[in-house]
C-alpha cells in the first residue's frame, strides 16, 4: 500500500504581480527556477497520459495504487505551476509563446515514442530529484529565503514531494519494462530532450523578459552558449547581441557539495539503482511535519509573521 499523500495547494499567485526575478539576490536562480516551472507543466502533462495509458497494463494492484498516488502527486505540481507560470505570462505576454513550444516538446513525445520510451523518461528524470534538490534545500537560506514566498513556497513543496516519491517511477517501469539496459541506453536521448526544452524556456525569457527586469542572461546557464558569447564578443565582425551578465545559479555554492550532487545524479542512472537508498535534505522531514502540523505550508517563510501580527 503506498504512503503518498496528495496534497492540494494553492499559491495566491492571482493576487500581486508575480516577479520574473523572484529572488533578486540570485537572478540565475530565479531564471533557472521559472524554466523548471515551464518544464514541470510539460513533463508533468506527459505522466499524466502516460500513467493514463499505462493503467490497464498493469496486473499488480500494488503498482496501480503507487502509480495512482504517484500521478494524483503530479498532477497537482502541474496545476500549480501553471498557476505560476500564468502569472508571469498576465506581465510578459509573449511567453504564451514560449509555453506552447515547451508544450509542444512533450505533446511530441506522447504522439511518437512508444510506451516504454516515455517510462524510461521519467524513470531517468526522476531518478535524478533526490540529489539534484537535496542540494538545493539544503541551501534554501540563499536559494530560496529572499525571494517572494509563494514562489519559494511553491518550489519547496514540489522538490519534498518529488523526494518522497522518488522510488514510484523506477518501481512503475521496472514493473512494466523490466530492462534497465533500456533504460540506461535511452538515457543520453531523454536527458538531451530535456535540455532542449530548458533551453527553449530560456531563450524565450531572453526573446521576452526585458533584461533590466530578468537581469542576467538566462541562457547562461548553458557552458556552450557562455562560450559561444565570449567568443562573439572578442572577434570582430561577429554577430553579438548582449544579452546580459552569465552569472550561473550555483555559483556560490560549495564546489564540494556541487560535485555530490553531480555523483547522485550518475548513480541515478545505473542499473538497480535504488533511490530508497539516497541521503535525503532536512528541509523535507521539517517540511512534512510542519505540514502535518497545520502550518500554512504555501506561505513557509512568512507565515509565522503573519500569524504574530
Amino acid at each position: 500500500m503506498t504512503d503518498l499523500i496528495v496534497r492540494k495547494m494553492r499559491f495566491a499567485f492571482a493576487e500581486t504581480d508575480v516577479p520574473f526575478n523572484w529572488n533578486e539576490q540570485n537572478p540565475a536562480f530565479s531564471s533557472m527556477a521559472n524554466a523548471v516551472s515551464f518544464l514541470a507543466i510539460g513533463f508533468e502533462k506527459m505522466i499524466v497520459q502516460l500513467i493514463k495509458e499505462a493503467m490497464p497494463l498493469i496486473t499488480d494492484p500494488t503498482i496501480a495504487e503507487e502509480a495512482d498516488a504517484f500521478v494524483r502527486q503530479e498532477g497537482q505540481h502541474s496545476t500549480a505551476h501553471r498557476q505560476h507560470v500564468k502569472g508571469l505570462i498576465r506581465r510578459y505576454p509573449g511567453l504564451q509563446e514560449t509555453l506552447d513550444e515547451v508544450l509542444g516538446m512533450f505533446d511530441d513525445l506522447t504522439a511518437n515514442k512508444p510506451i516504454e520510451y516515455r517510462l524510461a523518461y521519467t524513470a531517468d528524470l526522476e531518478a535524478t530529484f533526490t540529489p539534484v534538490f537535496k542540494l538545493m534545500l539544503d541551501h534554501d537560506s540563499t536559494l530560496f529565503r529572499p525571494g517572494d514566498d509563494r514562489v519559494a513556497s511553491l518550489f519547496l513543496w514540489h522538490f519534498v514531494e518529488e523526494i518522497e516519491h522518488r522510488s514510484s517511477a523506477l518501481v512503475i517501469f521496472r514493473s512494466m519494462v523490466d530492462n534497465e539496459l533500456y533504460r540506461m541506453r535511452m538515457a543520453p536521448s531523454i536527458f538531451k530532450h530535456v535540455m532542449d526544452t530548458i533551453r527553449i524556456a530560456c531563450a524565450g525569457f531572453n526573446k521576452h523578459v526585458p533584461l533590466e527586469e530578468r537581469a542576467v542572461d538566462s541562457l547562461s546557464m548553458f557552458a556552450k552558449h557562455r562560450n559561444k558569447q565570449k567568443l562573439r564578443k572578442l572577434i570582430p565582425g561577429l554577430r553579438y547581441e548582449d544579452f546580459g551578465p552569465m552569472p550561473r545559479a550555483f555559483d556560490d555554492l560549495p564546489l564540494g557539495e556541487q560535485l555530490v550532487a553531480l555523483g547522485g545524479v550518475v548513480r541515478s542512472q545505473m542499473p538497480k539503482h535504488n533511490p530508497g537508498h539516497e541521503k535525503l535534505p532536512a528541509l523535507a522531514d521539517k517540511w512534512f511535519r510542519k505540514y502535518d502540523e497545520g502550518y500554512d505550508v504555501t506561505r513557509w517563510y512568512t507565515a509565522d509573521r503573519k500569524e504574530v501580527v
